[in-house]
């Protein structure tokens, strides 16, 4: 890739002299260059730039195996979002329809990012700030990532507390939410519970789940969220234990939990399909998930529901897939990765329905009422709906057990991912900490007591609003940003060709027809997938304005929208920021500036942990740091050939 100037950017044979490395006689262009083979140049003799000096390198950790790899992205990315949101999506929009928007989306959409992130982890070998090292100018964007991740970790972990606290219920015979409860009677007796600011009768399940888990029923809002609940309290520290305990040795000791907390989920789903095909009712709630109405494929917000949805299920741009990546051995196969598991987490959303969906049908059945009046989404699908369609289960207490265990794997899967990928960005800025296994284990354990902390807020009585402000807005238009400028700036300013080439040269072998595939994900990268991040961005921003943020009949106050606006905003700003910081850093006119700020850092692709490096000897130098070398290659390349 070249300037206006005709001056070699970093990717420019005019460059790959000064960064390579001579490898038994030949030189191995590195720092995002193809990789040839020359007989090496003696060149002469560099000191090392000013201001620096040698430091140790500490080995960067690997996955065990090929199957931790796929395994952990796989729990990542298979949610709870594939559980208590696609199914619900699949019949507001058409039932058997919505997989045509949904399929297209992946496609286009999903596939391509998903192997955009693998591949700049992979081939980085570096979490989501470093990896930027690819192009200055966008460090901003892994501060992005790092501060979705951030927000996400913040609520995600509540979700499991209230898992925590179903599943202890669980024990009890009868469920404390069913109507053989005895302190039920009332409620399922004549309905004198009844919801004051709707005048709603309450189901046994809805009062468990406002008055005995949530306590929302004491809280008037936003404003006031009340004392902290101890059982949520005592609950939300546990997970964070749990969170702790697993990630204590990093992906060592993560990497082999995943073998239990990513399969179970789809036993558990086997295990329900199975029970709710046998059920009185349960082909009517399958016919109301499946039936198509083509006619919704003319509305926007079907085309919207599927892009979201696969966005956000796979978990694109919080930087969990590509600090996960980053530990990858170079020459792994990014492509059939991505297939592998995009395809894997999509087919579990529509597998889940199935589960979802005969189970609600047979509740509908029992009640004599159409199947949309017991569907719900959210958390209200996971703890209201389907916890009253198991309590009128034979073995209610077995398959309730059952369920909430699934929940809690699913949940802690993606938590996993997301503080991956906080502490791999942490890790990776201070090296030093990997290499002391104490250091390590404090700043872990300091960081889960911070989250433990804020998350205090989220286990009020008003707890369940902060809580959905929060997950409406740090995945919402800050992460479409994010990642539309992640897909520009790698397409236009690291180069589009010198990524595929990157991906050619970790895969080795690319037979035709992997070829012709990548020239699908070109096309993607640069026209198809910006476009439909900007249709879902643009469509966001019209139903943010015009549409108020409510939980149930209570509507947020203006300035509770304008909070959460904020939250998105300082996010996606960080890429402004930060792109300011290193331009000025450079130095020259702005034009000068701006070029020298997208061009590879010589420490760009410093992998040591790649194939070649275990028998490699380095005979010529090869600094670490941006100095002018990096842009006098061109005059040093033209005196070695004289």
């Amino acid at each position: 890739m070249q300037d206006e100037t005709g001056k070699a950017a970093a990717g420019s044979p005019a460059n790959t002299v000064q960064n390579s490395l001579h490898l038994n006689g030949h030189t191995v262009t590195q720092n995002g260059h193809n990789q040839t083979v020359t007989p090496a140049p003696q060149p002469q003799s560099e000191s090392p730039p000013r201001g620096s000096t040698p430091t140790p390198t500490i080995p960067r950790e690997q996955w065990g195996g090929k199957y931790e790899f796929l395994l952990s992205c796989i729990g990542y990315c298979v949610g709870l979002g594939n559980v208590w949101r696609f199914p619900y999506l699949c019949y507001r929009n058409g039932g058997g329809v919505f997989l045509i928007p949904y399929f297209i989306m992946l496609f286009v959409t999903g596939v391509p990012l998903f192997l955009m992130e693998l591949s700049l982890g992979q081939y980085g070998a570096a979490g989501p700030i470093n990896v930027w090292k690819c192009c200055p100018l966008l460090k901003g964007i892994g501060i992005g990532m790092l501060c979705v991740s951030t927000l996400v970790c913040l609520y995600y972990n509540v979700i499991i507390a209230w898992t925590f606290y179903y599943l202890g219920s669980s024990f009890q015979s009868p469920l404390p939410w069913s109507c053989d409860a005895i302190s039920n009677a009332a409620l399922c007796g004549n309905g004198t519970s009844v919801n004051s600011s709707t005048g709603k009768v309450l189901s046994p399940t809805e009062h468990f789940w406002n008055e005995k888990v949530l306590g929302v029923v004491n809280s008037e809002g936003l404003h006031d969220p009340g004392p902290i609940r101890w059982q949520l309290a005592l609950c939300l520290l546990a997970a964070w234990i749990i969170i702790f305990l697993c990630m204590l040795k990093g992906i060592r000791s993560s990497g082999k939990v995943v073998y239990v907390t990513a399969t179970f989920p789809y036993f558990v789903l086997i295990v329900l399909i199975i029970r709710g095909a046998t059920l009185e009712g349960s082909l009517q709630g399958i016919t109301f998930y499946l039936t198509p109405q083509w006619s919704r494929l003319a509305n926007a917000q079907v085309w919207n529901d599927a892009a979201s949805q696969i966005f956000y299920s796979l978990g694109i741009g919080v930087g969990g897939l590509l600090s996960m990546a980053s530990y990858n051995k170079f020459d792994n196969n990014v492509i059939r990765d991505t297939i592998i598991i995009t395809i894997g987490n999509c087919s579990t959303s529509f597998f889940a329905g199935f589960a979802i969906f005969s189970i609600l049908g047979h509740m509908a059945w029992r009640k004599g009422v159409p199947v949309d009046k017991v569907a719900d989404t959210g958390p209200g699908l996971a703890f209201v709906a389907y916890p009253e369609a198991l309590a009128l289960l034979p073995g209610s207490v077995f398959w309730s057990i059952l369920f909430f265990l699934m929940l809690f794997m699913l949940g802690i899967d993606t938590l996993f991912g997301n503080m991956e990928g906080i502490t791999t960005a942490v890790l990776d800025e201070f090296p030093q900490l990997r290499g002391n296994a104490l250091h390590k284990s404090l700043f872990l354990g300091a960081l889960c007591f911070c989250f433990y902390l804020m998350g205090l807020l989220l286990v009020t009585d008003g707890g369940i609003y902060w809580f959905t402000l929060i997950d409406s807005f740090s995945t919402s238009f800050g992460l479409i940003i994010i990642t539309l400028f992640m897909c520009i700036g790698i397409s236009f300013f690291y180069g589009i060709n010198q990524f595929c080439q990157d991906i050619i040269d970790m895969i080795r072998h690319c037979p035709p027809w992997c070829t012709k595939l990548l020239l699908y994900f070109k096309a993607c990268w640069v026209f198809f997938t910006p476009f439909l991040l900007l249709f879902i961005l643009t469509y966001i921003f019209i139903e943010m304005y015009n549409t108020p943020l409510r939980y149930g009949s209570y509507v947020y106050p203006r300035w509770g929208k304008a909070l959460g606006v904020c939250m998105g905003a300082t996010c996606c700003l960080q890429i402004l920021i930060w792109a300011i910081v290193a331009i000025s850093k450079e130095t020259g006119t702005l034009k000068d500036r701006f070029q020298k700020s997208i061009r590879p850092l010589n420490s760009w692709r410093v992998n040591l942990n790649s194939v070649e490096r275990a028998e490699e000897h380095v005979e010529g130098p090869f600094t670490v740091t941006l100095t002018d070398m990096d842009f006098t290659a061109r005059r040093w390349e033209m005196g070695s050939e004289a």
